[in-house]
């Protein structure tokens, strides 16, 4: 019998997945339970809930739930797409942020006004992703856990102040730095010609040279293009006064190379609202896994309708279909 397990029971799965305090957790497991279809297909998911929420109780009962102290650099992606973005002070990295996602974070005048990363949620035509700010690049210091967070994310964003007088010192500084950490920015592949230490990660990203409004910004458009264009991709933006955000937006959600997904439930009205991203290339059995681990071993089949259905929507397809950006599903388990 299958589990039928709604959208609102997914939400709460994916909250229990991405909470890293047992308090937490146990309120995702509760309310996991709660929505949790009863019947004898979810007997057995039902008994695992159960033991969870019982072990994360006595946890939490013994003081193992108690908040630890201190600041994380770790920022999770909570199942989005993550770009990390660095670049030397004053580079506008914070304001740029702002300016793509709503969200006021602090910006200044000064250098270090970031002090710790900060998340901020993108979106574009319907995608979210996630933005993380992080503290300025000095060409002599920067701060440790900075490369870590870079290696573990899907892109990176380097930002730039095309009206820098030191704006080559600056750019060169933030690379050294991350490289010395074996983190290496590029847009492309790597050239034939270069070698990289044992360890090394290459990570994909753009180069973003801001402050269009300014003055002198043409200079630094140019000398940028001159030194880094063979190694980076580059796009010149004004977090002031929005121009060339909206290219932006679009290129970072193409840069990701994924595609939108919309799940059906059965019986239900097609909801636009709420893509899933997978990876370009994935198929209808990659989505019913990132959904849950059990569908993904349960599915028989789906129906399809979007791009790849062509004029046959809704028709059934297999596990191992294709699917393309802005297709819509439905899945059998």
């Amino acid at each position: 019998m299958p589990a039928n397990l709604t959208p609102q029971y997914m939400k709460a799965e994916k909250r229990y997945r991405s909470a890293r305090e047992p308090v937490d957790r146990l309120d995702a497991l509760e309310e996991m339970f709660r929505l949790l279809p009863k019947h004898k297909g979810t007997d057995k998911l039902q008994a695992d809930l159960k033991k969870k929420m019982s072990d994360l109780r006595r946890e939490i009962d013994s003081g193992g739930g108690k908040t630890k102290k201190g600041v994380s650099h770790r920022v999770d992606a909570c199942g989005h797409p993550q770009v990390v973005v660095v670049g030397p002070p004053n580079a506008g990295k914070s304001a740029l942020i702002s300016a793509l996602s709503g969200v006021d974070l602090e910006v200044a005048e000064y250098p270090y006004t970031t002090r710790t990363p900060a998340p901020a949620m993108m979106r574009w035509e319907g995608a979210a992703i996630q933005l993380v700010d992080t503290p300025p690049i000095f060409p002599q210091f920067m701060e440790p856990w900075v490369s870590s967070l870079v290696r573990a994310a899907d892109r990176a964003l380097l930002v730039l102040d095309l009206t820098a007088s030191d704006l080559l010192e600056g750019t060169e500084g933030a690379l050294d730095q991350l490289e010395a950490h074996k983190t290496f920015l590029r847009t492309g592949k790597r050239s034939a010609d270069e070698s990289f230490p044992v360890g090394t990660e290459v990570i994909p990203t753009l180069m973003i040279g801001n402050k269009l409004d300014g003055d002198d910004q043409a200079d630094g458009l140019d000398i940028l293009s001159e030194l880094y264009g063979d190694r980076f991709e580059m796009l010149a933006v004004s977090a002031k006064n929005s121009a060339g955000l909206e290219e932006l937006s679009a290129r970072i959600f193409m840069f990701l190379d994924k595609i939108r997904i919309f799940p059906k439930p059965p019986g239900k009205k097609i909801d636009r609202s709420e893509p899933i991203l997978l990876d370009r290339g994935s198929t209808v059995l990659d989505l019913a896994t990132s959904i849950h681990r059990e569908m993904g071993e349960k599915l028989k089949s789906a129906r399809l309708w979007g791009s790849s259905g062509g004029t046959a929507d809704g028709r059934w397809v297999a596990r191992d279909q294709p699917l393309q950006d802005l297709d819509v599903i439905e899945l059998e388990v």
